[in-house]
């Protein structure tokens, strides 16, 4: 049986997200691609310094609802980038949202991006870095994109600590190798720290992530409106010994020039 659209909301409405709270938790739910975004988009900006009229890059942006809070909550430009998505798919929804006089939907893959160095304000990234951004020399180039003291900003699925050897025997009935790429707080801060483009701001994790991620997945199940299992298996084996979810911000070194880095 569906749930309506009164018990979505009071199941949805979660004290730690209350600009989330003011957002069609049906719209939230038919559009996702994995855990909330904009649940993690909210959770991450709090520790950034967005002012109205900035230039941010939502970089995988999925299906732009990232994209739309920040506009709506914070009246910044954002160039919604996905491989994914179609542009016109996204302006399709940002459109129907009233914001696409703030929020440009581009479609362009992580290594071949068409912006201009330093032309961002600030950079974000939610539940999108991990899947481009783990080797050595990717923030090298990425940082390029935003100016001088400007933030970068990244929430992905993480580990609260690294597996030590294999991964626990009651998870393997469940994992995906491409899971490998969850990684706890200090795991990114050695690699951002090694770029030495960077100084870190925050390294951590969400309070009470794996309950939140599970609370996500499991109501958005009972819904009626997903018709997959998401992470539910995988969380439920995990018990809250590993998952929750990894919070980076850091801001760009005044110079760049004479680091040895690539070109982008």
């Amino acid at each position: 049986m569906m749930m309506t659209k009164d018990q979505l909301k009071a199941a949805l409405t979660v004290e730690q997200f209350p600009r989330s709270a003011n957002y069609d938790p049906e719209w939230m739910i038919e559009n996702e691609m994995g855990p909330s975004s904009v649940w993690l988009t909210e959770f991450l900006v709090e520790k950034m310094d967005l002012k109205p009229g900035m230039k941010v890059l939502d970089m995988g942006c999925g299906k732009a609802m990232s994209s739309i809070f920040l506009a709506k909550e914070f009246g910044v430009q954002v160039w919604a980038n996905d491989l994914w998505i179609s542009a016109t798919d996204n302006l399709k929804r940002i459109k129907e949202a009233g914001v696409d006089d703030l929020v440009f939907p581009i479609r362009a893959e992580a290594h071949a991006l068409p912006y201009a160095q330093e032309f961002f304000d600030a950079i974000i990234s939610v539940d999108s870095y991990h899947y481009y951004g783990t080797d050595e020399t990717f923030l090298l180039k990425f940082s390029k994109l935003v100016k001088p003291n400007g933030q970068i900003g990244i929430v992905v699925p993480g580990v609260k600590k690294e597996f030590e050897e294999d991964i626990p025997e009651r998870l393997e009935p469940y994992w995906d190798n491409e899971w490998y790429t969850f990684h706890s707080p200090k795991w990114w801060s050695k690699l951002w720290r090694r770029s030495g483009v960077v100084d870190i701001e925050v390294a951590d994790t969400m309070p009470e992530g794996w309950e939140l991620w599970l609370k996500w997945e499991t109501t958005a199940k009972a819904s009626g409106r997903w018709q997959r299992n998401g992470d539910i298996e995988l969380l439920t084996a995990d018990d809250g010994e590993y998952f929750t979810f990894t919070r980076m911000v850091a801001r760009r070194h005044e110079e760049l020039e004479g680091r040895r880095s690539p070109a982008i």
